[in-house]
């Protein structure tokens, strides 16, 4: 008779093997190419088990000729609002906020979305059958949750005037990388957070009327599919004051031995 050996009452022989990463995750590396049906049973036992011990994310590394196991979705952190003119109006957006005096806006981001969510960012490609997600913030209002990120480009920027205050305004749409998933959210100010397909958000009445959240749905969908390049903060230093700063580029190119990145 075959002896069964059944590890948190999944199959072993089912399971996908995977290594401990340092985010509470873990990391499940492919070599070879694999039979999709049986990708999709392991990873289902897989997950059940990870979840049981308490695992924070799943990475998935795939060699280009494995690319037939997965089908991609993008899925974004929201919030509806539980104060301002979107209160009660059942509208999910991405967290919003606003950077404080001497906070640079990479810090700015990360602040603002732990406080809304209580998610911790960073890559997160694989959480349930593969799927990546991201959290998109754009820097302007302030909101509160609970999730730690990891920043990586400024997509766009939108700039206005006689905004809030009577002030020019400045709106980056920045992404960052979940370094956590679970969800902890302020209820002073956030109704509700979820994770949510990017089809679902873009579905909603209120993205389709509003052309700035439409381009978000754009943006996200071309960065996901297609590598849009943004723009990630460089530290350099004035030479009038040696005080420190960063300068926000799209370093593609910018690699050549001669460039500033060398100096």
């Amino acid at each position: 008779m075959e002896k069964l050996v059944f590890q948190n009452g999944v199959k072993k022989d089912q399971l996908l093997s995977a290594v401990n990463d340092d985010h509470g995750g873990v990391i499940v590396e492919f070599k070879e190419p694999m039979d999709p049906i049986v990708f999709q049973n392991m990873l289902k036992a897989s997950l059940s088990k990870w979840r049981l011990q308490g695992k924070k994310g799943v990475w998935i590394k795939l060699p280009i000729e494995c690319v037939n196991l997965v089908e991609t979705a993008v899925e974004l952190l929201v919030v509806q609002e539980n104060c301002g003119r979107l209160k009660g109006t059942a509208v999910w957006k991405i967290p919003t906020g606003v950077v404080e005096e001497g906070e640079d806006i990479f810090e700015g981001a990360i602040r603002e979305v732990k406080e809304e969510t209580g998610v911790s960012l960073s890559n997160t490609e694989v959480s349930y059958c593969t799927c990546d997600r991201y959290c998109f913030s754009k820097i302007r209002r302030f909101h509160l949750l609970q999730i730690d990120t990891e920043f990586l480009e400024v997509l766009a920027f939108r700039q206005t005037h006689k905004a809030l205050f009577e002030k020019s305004d400045l709106f980056f749409i920045c992404m960052m990388r979940p370094l956590s998933f679970d969800i902890q959210k302020q209820d002073l100010e956030i109704e509700a957070a979820q994770w949510m397909p990017i089809e679902e958000y873009e579905a909603q009445p209120f993205v389709q009327k509003h052309v700035l959240f439409k381009y978000i749905v754009d943006l996200c969908l071309t960065k996901a599919e297609r590598g849009y390049p943004g723009f990630t903060p460089v530290p350099i230093t004035s030479f009038f004051d040696a005080g420190a700063s960063f300068l926000y580029l799209n370093n593609d190119g910018l690699n050549d031995e001669n460039s500033a990145a060398h100096l």
